[in-house]
């Protein structure tokens, strides 16, 4: 019965693909491959692979002990969450430099549209995570507590990037709000996320923020998305007018870029501080470096293939639409449905099989996020009626 969690790789290309439209001709394209549809559609995908990377840490990644508990099926997703991750990012980056150029005032009511939407999913989420924490039995002092609803120590171990994200929208909201030259506020928005990377690389593997280089190894995307839609102008034609031979150095370097960093991170080991390394923080950026590579040149072929193929059905719209709070949310059934709950108390449903492990999660996760949406909708008052003006900037922005 676990063989059918094999399945999963006919199932997604049926899902990316599923109505999509090549772009077949010389010097034709797909105009809308930065459109806010066509990259929400690209998310929402991604969504779906970000789930299948937690449930395989769950059931077949390298590290588990013992290794009985190991059920192979998912091996490819275990280790390779901060790829998907990159995608979110680059698009973040992308999405806040356009909307800014391209939306009159975009700055005015910034904090409410774009950091608070995000802070409300990490302390929401937070809470429901922290009320199954004491439901199934966890043992805490008032000091944990604390910790856990401040998010100080995660309650809910999914949420680096929503802690994240928030100072970067906030950096670049200071910089373009009290800089007057443009170009001055862009490089230290910029160099805020450089200066963060450096930081984090400083700091060891631990129980609070910055746990690990999960929350550092892809967050170069963000600001490699501003410069994108800085310099879209002319980045755009120059891949056009060279197309297929991005096309050829982007998927051809892309599986030996990847077997390097493995080498790298292997033999070098972001964990330094294991054996006492005095040169750790060396370690971690050469490991960081490695990794900088990869996830470049994921996002690249990605850029590349939807320049040639509009994706888009509705499922992928739909999850599209969801993204941030299925991401969220659906961590909740990924530790409900393993054998214990966020490693610290059994769980009360474990699923053996892998495959109806990744239904349920999918199932449970999809209600769960439109609820949550639809609570964060009431917190925020959000009114969804948008001018026709609002929709067709939209239309050309992501």
């Amino acid at each position: 019965m676990n063989k059918l969690i094999y399945s999963v790789y006919f199932i997604l290309p049926l899902i990316f693909f599923w109505r999509a439209k090549p772009v077949i001709g010389r010097g034709k394209w797909n105009d809308e491959f930065l459109s806010l549809k066509q990259t929400k559609a690209l998310q929402g995908f991604l969504a779906i692979c970000i789930m299948l990377h937690h449930i395989a840490q769950k059931t077949c990644a390298s590290w588990l002990f013992p290794k009985s508990r190991i059920i192979p099926g998912l091996e490819i997703f275990a280790p390779n969450g901060y790829l998907f991750v990159a995608v979110f990012l680059f698009f973040n980056g992308y999405g806040i430099y356009k909307s800014y150029s391209s939306k009159p005032n975009y700055l005015n009511g910034f904090v409410k549209k774009r950091i608070l939407p995000v802070v409300l999913s990490l302390y929401t989420t937070g809470l429901i995570f922290f009320i199954a924490r004491l439901i199934l039995g966890e043992k805490m002092n008032g000091s944990q507590m604390a910790l856990y609803l401040s998010s100080i120590k995660l309650c809910n171990p999914n949420t680096w990037y929503v802690i994240v994200l928030p100072f970067f929208y906030l950096a670049f909201y200071l910089s373009f709000k009290f800089f007057k030259n443009k170009d001055t506020a862009f490089f230290t928005s910029v160099l805020f996320v450089v200066v963060y990377m450096l930081a984090a690389t400083r700091v060891d593997h631990n129980d609070y923020w910055i746990r690990g280089e999960w929350w550092y190894n892809c967050v170069h995307l963000f600001p490699i998305g501003m410069i994108f839609a800085k310099f879209e102008n002319r980045i755009v034609p120059h891949l056009k007018r060279h197309y297929l031979l991005y096309l050829i150095l982007a998927f051809g370097l892309f599986y030996p870029l990847y077997l390097r960093s493995d080498y790298v991170l292997n033999i070098v080991s972001y964990y330094g501080e294991n054996f006492n390394a005095l040169d750790k923080v060396f370690r971690r950026r050469i490991c960081l470096l490695s990794q900088m590579y990869v996830t470049c040149d994921f996002v690249f072929c990605f850029l590349l293939l939807s320049m040639k193929v509009k994706i888009g059905n509705k499922l992928l719209d739909f999850m599209g639409k969801i993204t941030l709070e299925f991401y969220l949310i659906h961590g909740l059934f990924v530790e409900l449905f393993d054998h214990e709950f966020c490693s610290v108390v059994p769980a009360p449903l474990p699923i053996k099989n892998v495959f109806l492990y990744v239904v349920a999660v999918y199932a449970l996760g999809i209600p769960s996020a439109l609820l949550l949406q639809k609570l964060h909708h009431i917190i925020l008052r959000t009114n969804k009626k948008k001018t026709d003006i609002d929709k067709n900037i939209e239309k050309k922005t992501a």
